[in-house]
């Protein structure tokens, strides 16, 4: 064998080889360690805290107990009925997050409303408002869908590639305005459409 030719591991081998590279290694740590924050908006937080208990068990992934601080979560977990009261607080949370950090939109209500949907009061799916990684629809879900949810999101945390993830990129926006709660939801990066179409609207000049 000259120093050209390549190595060759015998088939039954090639499962017994580790090859380490940064990016596994660092998919690897986070996968493992995967903290969930402690936050619950409905029914369907039940059922996450069931998951969370001892019957199912979720420490063997790594996230052993919820975190109270959002300074130390990775993983939101959107449980419930997020109404329009409460959105601008879920946003602030998630803008409290330190990169890098995932959502979890669990419930038919934190998808797209539920049987609220369109409601004068209820938001139609949280992720209208910040970016969701993974959807677990039930009304509600049950602990095991909620653990395939997550098993699903350490899966894609498992490929990520370190040059193409946001939070290592200079042109992706940071920050997620909180919304302006008034006689309804104001999002803050559609306030140029909504004045271009208030200036369409009868009776308005472009000085009003």
């Amino acid at each position: 064998m000259t120093e050209s030719d390549p190595i060759k591991v015998p088939e039954e081998l090639k499962s017994n080889v580790f090859i380490s590279s940064v990016e596994s290694v660092y998919n690897w740590s986070r996968r493992y360690s995967m903290w969930a924050i402690m936050f619950g908006l409905a029914c369907c937080a039940i059922e996450m805290i069931a998951a969370a208990a001892s019957r199912y068990d979720w420490a063997r992934f790594g996230m052993d107990i919820m975190r109270p601080s959002p300074r130390q979560s990775d993983l939101m977990i959107v449980s419930g009925t997020v109404t329009k009261k409460m959105l601008p607080q879920v946003v602030r949370i998630y803008d409290q997050m330190a990169e890098p950090k995932y959502v979890l939109a669990m419930g038919a209500c934190a998808i797209s409303g539920g049987p609220f949907k369109e409601g004068y009061n209820v938001v139609s799916g949280i992720d209208k408002y910040i970016p969701v990684d993974v959807y677990v629809p039930g009304c509600p879900p049950t602990p095991e869908a909620l653990l395939n949810g997550i098993i699903t999101l350490r899966k894609g945390v498992s490929e990520q590639k370190l040059g193409e993830v946001p939070w290592y990129r200079e042109d992706e926006e940071r920050v997620t305005p909180v919304p302006v709660l008034g006689p309804d939801l104001v999002d803050l990066r559609q306030v140029e459409e909504i004045a271009a179409a208030a200036r369409e609207l009868p009776g308005k000049t472009e000085e009003a």
